[in-house]
């Protein structure tokens, strides 16, 4: 095989047509490239993650018929992110943050995509505060361009300084967070591809600057897919409460035909018509 690609889902909720979607897209460029597919579990969040969702990943994934190469689950990997946490407390790169969320919101501007873009409050007064108060871990961003390339989208020079500022690894509950343990898989389980919906393109400038301050010394290959999106033209997402692919499995629609709407809702076919999973892969395929 020629590297390694993953499929990610969070736990925090059961799957919908976007997951459906963005897993064709994953086992297409798998087949079309050669590479190792690799499932991972990202329950970062203990406190929305359930075991009946983690479950369900594996039922609904197998019922459609993808199978995979290997697979992890973050709640296992406390151990690798603490080693990755001391790699950069010891190039001085990690200070404690304790503004609450309203001095987040009322203290810094907010970047054109309307995040918050910390200016850094906490890192020029040091670690004064007691270190049991509450508070988020970040980590010290660079003012300088990411240049990076996007199989789909062409060429982007981003500056993570000015997109979201120090961003928190870990926050006030004690929770490794999606920026940073995400980077960490990556490296640690050599994942080479990462294929994935556009709404997840402005994260990747900071997560290539931060695989770099942990030692890689080049990014993955990006592809980052369109989205489905609902009738008001948002994407659909678990906290929108999007219709899960087992609520239609429960009520007898068959794989093949949630296969052939996906297809047809992301533009992949000219009709809603029933296909095979292998159908569906070689619609994704002809994209890539």
């Amino acid at each position: 095989m020629n590297g390694k690609i993953r499929f990610a889902p969070s736990p925090t909720g059961y799957l919908h047509e976007g997951h459906l979607l963005s897993a064709l897209y994953v086992w297409a460029a798998a087949q079309k490239w050669g590479l190792h597919i690799h499932l991972r579990i990202e329950d970062h969040d203990q406190s929305r993650a359930r075991p009946e969702y983690i479950q369900s990943i594996y039922e609904d994934l197998s019922w459609f018929g993808f199978s995979w190469d290997s697979q992890s689950i973050q709640s296992e990997r406390g151990r690798i992110y603490e080693a990755a946490l001391q790699k950069l407390k010891a190039q001085n790169l990690v200070y404690p943050c304790y503004c609450s969320r309203k001095q987040l919101e009322n203290e810094n501007p907010k970047s054109e995509t309307g995040e918050i873009v910390y200016k850094g409050k906490c890192r020029e007064q040091g670690s004064a505060s007691a270190i049991d108060t509450p508070h988020n871990l970040r980590v010290k961003i660079a003012d300088k361009v990411i240049e990076w390339h996007d199989l789909r989208l062409g060429d982007f020079s981003e500056n993570p300084k000015f997109q979201c500022g120090d961003f928190p690894i870990k926050d006030r509950d004690n929770q490794w967070t999606y920026q940073f343990a995400v980077c960490v898989d990556d490296i640690d389980e050599g994942i080479t591809h990462v294929v994935r919906g556009e709404d997840i393109r402005s994260s990747t400038a900071r997560q290539i600057e931060l695989m770099g301050l942990l030692g890689r010394t080049s990014p993955p290959v990006y592809y980052h897919h369109p989205l489905i999106v609902d009738t008001s033209g948002k994407k659909l997402s678990k906290r929108e409460m999007a219709h899960s692919l087992r609520q239609d499995k429960n009520a007898g629609i068959s794989p093949k035909s949630l296969l052939g709407k996906v297809c047809f809702e992301a533009h992949l076919q000219p009709q809603n018509t029933p296909i095979t999973l292998q159908q569906a892969l070689n619609l994704a395929a002809d994209r890539l």
